[in-house]
């Protein structure tokens, strides 16, 4: 499961000099090494999901928290018309120096109440991101929000991991996700802590430079599950049209690690 956050209006941040405090858990000093090369930036992992969303857009799409429009900006150069909504303006700033980023247009504000002008063929939220809102009324703002923003028969996609909870013994509230020793000492180590009574969890990153010094971030997350996604989908508006284990579509299976998850509004309303 990938970790990154971004839309998030209500957690406490501690920043570094220089950064704004309103951009949340995604400042300059994040910013700034956000499209570093690799993982989640590997054209390897962006293309299939460009593909998926170039093939259901019939119309202008929204990417709620845009970031730095790792998606946006490619499938706009593809001649989609895509707007976004992102909360940090450091994360957006980036959007406009990639290829087909200018033609992005962007709104700062909060995914869960934000509304931008016009009506929308497809809505989309990548990366975990959902995840990011840690209440349940939250996540379902955010899905009311998206049907708001939908056309009859519009599509609201949303990526998102599975809980590890398969992998937590009797007693234990901790998975580890990534051990990588540094190649000239330190390294990272990212852990999940989670809560099953609440659904909440956090996301540890552990970061050991070679001289020793080191920076530990905790970022908080609620995880719900596909069923859950279904009723907020539902007290929106909305009903299930794919669900996917990847974005090569395949299907979700009892070791899927991730879903991908497709609501329709009503194709008769009016």
């Amino acid at each position: 499961m990938e970790r990154t956050v971004a839309g998030v209006a209500s957690a406490t941040v501690i920043t570094n000099a220089g950064d704004d405090p309103a951009d949340g858990w995604f400042p300059e000093s994040v910013a700034a090494g956000y499209d570093a090369p690799g993982g989640a930036n590997e054209p390897a992992v962006v293309t299939p999901v460009v593909d998926v969303l170039d093939d259901l857009a019939d119309g202008p799409v929204l990417e709620f928290a845009v970031g730095t429009g790792r998606i946006a900006a490619p499938l706009a150069a593809r001649g989609v018309r895509v707007s976004g909504i992102e909360l940090s303006r450091a994360m957006a700033a980036r959007i406009a120096g990639k290829p087909g980023g200018a033609a992005v247009e962007v709104t700062i504000g909060d995914m869960t109440t934000t509304r931008v002008p016009g009506e929308f063929s497809l809505v989309y939220l990548v990366f975990n991101t959902i995840s990011n809102v840690t209440t349940q009324d939250g996540q379902v703002d955010v899905f009311r929000n998206a049907a708001a923003h939908l056309r009859p028969g519009g599509l609201f996609l949303v990526e998102v991991g599975l809980p590890d909870l398969r992998r937590l013994p009797p007693g234990q509230d901790t998975v580890p996700f990534t051990v990588a020793p540094g190649a000239h000492g330190g390294g990272y180590v990212g852990f999940d802590q989670y809560d099953v009574v609440t659904q909440q969890f956090t996301s540890n990153h552990v970061t050991v430079s070679p001289d020793g010094t080191g920076q530990f971030r905790r970022i908080p997350f609620r995880y719900a599950w596909p069923a859950e996604m279904d009723l907020m989908a539902r007290i929106a508006g909305m009903s299930l049209k794919f669900r996917w284990a990847d974005w090569d579509r395949s299907g979700l299976t009892a070791g899927s690690t991730r879903h991908v998850s497709v609501w329709e509004t009503d194709p008769s309303a009016a």
